[in-house]
């Protein structure tokens, strides 16, 4: 991948980064609202290119300082809302939801604790949370498709989001200790 030029840098304005960044949020209320399989998976598969688009196109072509703040957003927003269809159809039970989403209910409550001590750092994106990424948007396919593999998979995806919380407060206590 080339060096990012100086288009790159953050910009405090409205960046196309942020434009794909704010498909997820329709996307997360139309995911309730389907029930149709192919429907569904295209509005799964549209949130994933959207997460993965924007973090793109950001690097290559610059992000924004509301794009930051904007894309942790909308990708809690989307998983809490498909996770809340799951569980409400009683393919997994709340607590297994809440495995599942362990690592973004423990990082937005890291987010809201730092800001209110006013000690909010961001921490870049480590292996283990798009890792936990993938697995929760792997378990949303499984549930749509109605795989008999959701539960064990879903576990493992908790698995993968324990590990991810471990990864992830390694650098940010650093961070926070450093200032």
């Amino acid at each position: 991948m080339a060096a990012p030029n100086s288009t790159a840098a953050r910009r405090s304005h409205f960046s196309p980064a942020d434009g794909i960044t704010l498909v997820r949020i329709p996307l997360a209320i139309l995911f309730p609202m389907v029930t149709s399989t192919p429907v569904r998976l295209v509005v799964l598969a549209l949130a994933a290119a959207t997460d993965l688009g924007d973090g793109w196109v950001a690097r290559r072509f610059g992000g924004s300082r509301m794009g930051a703040v904007l894309d942790p957003i909308a990708d809690k927003l989307f998983v809490a809302v498909a996770f809340a269809v799951v569980w409400v159809s009683g393919k997994l039970t709340w607590y297994e939801v809440i495995a599942v989403l362990a690592r973004d209910i423990v990082a937005t409550a890291a987010f809201f604790i730092t800001l209110a001590t006013g000690k909010a750092t961001a921490v870049p994106a480590r292996l283990g949370g798009k890792a936990v990424t993938l697995l929760q948007m792997l378990t949303l396919v499984f549930f749509v498709l109605d795989l008999p593999r959701l539960r064990p998979l879903a576990w493992m995806t908790a698995g993968v989001a324990l590990y991810a919380i471990y990864d992830y407060n390694q650098p940010f206590f650093r961070k926070l200790r450093a200032r």
